[in-house]
């Protein structure tokens, strides 16, 4: 890995060139649909950069302008990416899946003068807000399958359809001599510390903030991640995670400064049968992606009952047993190793197989994943690595290697990053990948930057061995009326890993006790009852109302309680009929439960359990 990091492009804007020329392979990208995959070579990538990038300059880009992008991860998110970045402006992204004037206020909030959209519904976010947003100056449609809504789109700003953009920028390489050369010039021209991105944070607890990134920051967060996680130009990726997330974002440039096949699924919704078809050997996900993959398995394994039920439990016993001994580097014993090989051929290659066969990395990022998820997948020959960062970051600050695994923790710090542990327990930050600071907002960037140090906001602990633990969120933590502080999240983590329990939110903020409202893992629930899924909202909370139902909530609950102090209990619970969804704003994009949200949002069933006498658990 030393010679391919030693070569990497000084700045974002190079990066297009560099895969291109580095990897000419005919499969650089490609995006899953109901056909064949459609690949994008290392040629053709290129050549798209520089079509699209001159297209942009002919409508008026210049160094340093705004370009927010508002569309769905595939192939031409990317495209768009680094030609923005190769015109020496600063790419802002969206999540497609924010409200019309959630939207507008990043393009209003950055100074967006170009938006580029994919489809009808993301252009009418914006026409919808114009009137708003006086920086804005050209409108492009990317989506050729939206062109028609395009052209019937009324609106005082200049609406352009992508093809057509980049086919201008096609025209002035063929009519001007030198053109394209110039194009690659001005890339070159980026310098290190210029400006490359504004990332909002998701505001899952309040207006989102403008983190700005410089090219030197991300170049950075690439050369220490590599020396981490080594992946080749051999590694094929399916990528479902949305792309204006840091965390997706910086792996999209890991793969591309490595030559990975970075294969898009056509949708979320697409996952199971992408899988099958790109048949991935590394792949990127939140831990809510693999708790669901988790839980299918599960509910598989119980549907089909009797002896084929006792071996999945027989056979995921022994993957725990497993992966505790090869992840602390020993050999399994005779007796284990027999074990492994019968549950590898009755379950374990089953299992891999359904996600294409050759995986063999897995990454975590976003939230905090399970450690006994964690080790279920490594004992089944699936290396699920977690690891941890913040948008301020670029993202990445610790991640294992695949030698050196210890379930609970996030891995070490990158080698060019520097971590320590405040007085409080915070996680200070410190390294070329910390962020310039938040887009117009000097106040805020002061309340986090102090002596050289970016306060993450996050608890945790280092152990002898510098391997780093996120136990919670600073701002997360419950003080009861009693003064007694309670981190959430490793309780509401030990919650989940019981296979009816989907999402857990723990309550008691200056209140005297402990609460939670649960939210049921429906598929796995009905199946070991033996019930249909319920087909309303009114069925499933008749079905969670029935004693054995609740009983079994409860021995789920007692059996988490056992491990807490007293004071850390859950003396009483609320068991939701339905998962939280994005579409009720109950989940950030990236799968984070929006805990002020939903704290409101159930108000009336959390007053119920506090206003109803204590139950001793």
């Amino acid at each position: 890995m030393t010679d391919e990091i030693a070569t990497l492009p000084r700045t974002i804007a190079e990066l297009p060139f560099f895969a291109s020329g580095r990897f000419p392979k005919p499969d650089l990208l490609g995006r899953c649909g109901t056909g064949p995959v459609v690949n994008v070579s290392g040629r053709e990538l290129i050549e798209r950069v520089r079509e699209i990038g001159l297209g942009l300059q002919g409508l008026g880009l210049v160094p340093g302008d705004r370009v927010l992008l508002l569309a769905e991860s595939r192939p031409e998110w990317l495209l768009a990416d680094f030609a923005i970045l190769a015109s020496a402006a600063v790419t802002v992204p969206a999540y497609p899946t924010l409200s019309a004037e959630q939207a507008a206020f990043i393009a209003r909030d950055s100074g967006a003068s170009i938006a580029i959209v994919s489809t009808q519904q993301q252009l009418e976010k914006i026409l919808s807000t114009a009137s708003t947003l006086p920086a804005l100056r050209h409108i492009i449609v990317s989506d050729p399958d939206h062109a028609d809504a395009a052209r019937r789109a009324a609106s005082s700003i200049p609406i352009h359809l992508m093809n057509d953009v980049a086919e201008a920028g096609a025209k002035s390489i063929r009519d001007g001599w030198g053109v394209g050369r110039a194009f690659h010039d001005r890339a070159k021209q980026v310098q290190p510390n210029d400006l490359a991105t504004i990332i909002y944070t998701s505001g899952t607890t309040g207006q989102p903030k403008g983190v700005m990134l410089s090219h030197a920051n991300l170049i950075a967060n690439i050369e220490g991640v590599a020396q981490v996680l080594e992946v080749t130009h051999e590694d094929v990726a399916l990528s479902f995670l949305p792309l204006c997330h840091g965390f997706e974002r910086l792996v999209s440039y890991v793969y591309m400064s490595n030559g990975v096949s970075m294969i898009f699924a056509e949708s979320i919704d697409t996952i199971g049968r992408d899988i099958k078809v790109v048949r991935p050997t590394v792949m990127t996900g939140v831990p809510r992606v693999y708790e669901k993959l988790h839980a299918r398995v599960q509910a598989k394994a119980l549907e089909e009952g009797g002896v084929k039920t006792r071996v999945f439990r027989w056979a995921s016993a022994v993957a725990m047993k497993r992966s505790l001994v090869l992840s602390a580097g020993r050999r399994e014993s005779p007796w284990l190793a027999l074990q492994s090989s019968i549950a590898d051929r009755l379950v374990f290659s089953k299992i891999r197989e359904g996600i294409g066969g050759r995986a063999r990395l897995l990454v975590s990022g976003s939230a905090p994943l399970s450690a006994p998820l964690a080790q279920w997948f490594y004992g089944v020959g699936l290396r699920l690595m977690e690891g941890y960062g913040l948008t301020e970051t670029s993202p990445v600050v610790a991640a294992p290697t695949l030698e050196e695994v210890r379930f609970g923790t996030v891995g070490r710090p990158l080698p060019n990053v520097h971590v320590k542990i405040a007085a409080d327990g915070e996680i200070l930050v410190q390294g070329p990948n910390v962020m310039l600071g938040y887009y117009n907002r000097p106040d805020e960037t002061a309340a986090v930057m102090k002596d050289g140090w970016f306060h993450t906001g996050d608890i945790g602990e280092l152990d002898a061995d510098g391997y780093l633990k996120i136990t919670d969120r600073k701002k997360d933590l419950l003080v009861t009326s009693g003064g007694k502080k309670i981190a959430p999240q490793p309780i509401e983590g030990a919650l989940r890993d019981h296979p009816w329990i989907a999402e857990a939110i723990l309550l008691g903020d200056r209140r005297n006790y402990l609460t939670a409202l649960i939210v049921p893992e429906l598929a796995t629930l009905t199946t070991a009852l033996g019930v249909e899924r319920p087909k309303d909202l009114a069925a499933a909370a008749a079905l969670m109302a029935r004693p054995d139902v609740h009983a079994k909530f409860a021995e789920a609950v007692e059996g988490v309680n056992r491990h807490l102090a007293q004071f850390e209990r859950i003396k009483k619970f609320h068991v939701l009929p339905r998962e939280l969804t994005q579409a009720a704003g109950e989940l950030t994009p990236t799968l984070k439960v929006k805990r002020r949200f939903v704290e409101a949002e159930f108000q009336r069933e959390i007053e119920a359990m506090y206003s109803s006498p204590q139950i001793d658990r």
